[in-house]
């Protein structure tokens, strides 16, 4: 009995207490039995204020709408990337028959060509199609420009002069970048021309494949006005400016003009041990004897 009596047992403060807090809970419970906290207030949700702050909010929605939708600037349809085919709206079907064509070193030309490739429907070709924007050179009918066909499409295609585009021009095929084509015009400018479409492929670091996605669209049309050096003339630093001719090959060029006083003909350099004939034509492009 002492144990209980220890544990429940409660002084005269404490059942004070104790009585207090049921008398606060007991009347709190009845304020909210009792009284009605819902409002009496009717909102007039027609007014004039309320429509005037649908009309801002909507507007705004709107304004922010725009401002998230990604604007369509004109483009060349040959280098649609796969997120630039997915904000146009087109199919991954259809991105990824855009993506195997142009691997293939081909070239859309046309919005029909567009169409017949990619399979798009009417509706989002003529969303698209008043932004494609195609090289000037590809429509234009210059004089230096020659039609051919490829027989990939049966489209009829533009190939320029590789003797006068400039670096950009050589940027539509696919693979060459700013680099590239400054390559190949620098290279085109120490030869004072390209006069073989072969010689693209002496350009450094430009491998046969690209070389012949290049040649799809550019080629020698018409062959450059090279400078030729007088080979009995013409110093040993001059003859070794020539691509083709090394040190080594100009120090025999040099040592075969004296022995034979002077030099008749080009093709006398035949005769020079260890001549590197494959290489003939190419110099002879530089050399004359007068």
């Amino acid at each position: 009995m002492n144990i209980f009596k220890s544990h429940f047992g409660y002084n005269k403060r404490q059942r004070n207490g104790i009585f207090f807090l049921l008398l606060i809970i007991v009347s709190l419970q009845s304020v909210f039995f009792f009284v009605d906290f819902s409002s009496k207030e009717d909102f007039n949700f027609s007014s004039s204020e309320i429509l005037l702050f649908q009309k801002e909010m909507d507007s705004l929605q709107t304004q922010e709408l725009e401002r998230k939708t990604s604007k369509i600037y004109s483009f060349n349809p040959n280098f649609i990337t796969d997120y630039k085919g997915y904000q146009l709206g087109m199919s991954i079907q259809e991105i990824d028959k855009l993506n195997s064509f142009r691997d293939k070193g081909n070239f859309i030309n046309s919005v029909k060509q567009f169409q017949k490739v990619t399979g798009v429907n009417d509706s989002l070709l003529n969303i698209i199609s008043p932004y494609f924007k195609f090289p000037e050179w590809v429509i234009s009918k210059n004089k230096n420009y020659k039609k051919e066909y490829i027989n990939t499409v049966n489209e009829v295609i533009v190939k320029q002069d590789i003797n006068l585009v400039q670096a950009a021009d050589l940027r539509i095929v696919s693979g060459i970048g700013e680099k590239l084509s400054n390559r190949i015009i620098e290279y085109r400018t120490k030869l004072q021309g390209f006069s073989f479409n072969s010689q693209l492929y002496e350009v450094w670091n430009l491998d046969k494949e690209l070389v012949d996605k290049v040649l799809l669209y550019f080629e020698v049309i018409e062959k450059p006005r090279i400078e030729k050096l007088n080979i009995n003339e013409a110093t040993f630093k001059q003859i070794l400016s020539i691509v083709y001719i090394d040190y080594e090959l100009t120090i025999k060029i040099v040592n075969f003009r004296e022995e034979v006083a002077e030099i008749q003909d080009i093709e006398e350099l035949k005769k020079i041990e260890k001549f590197p004939l494959e290489k003939f034509e190419r110099i002879a492009l530089y050399l004359v004897a007068k």
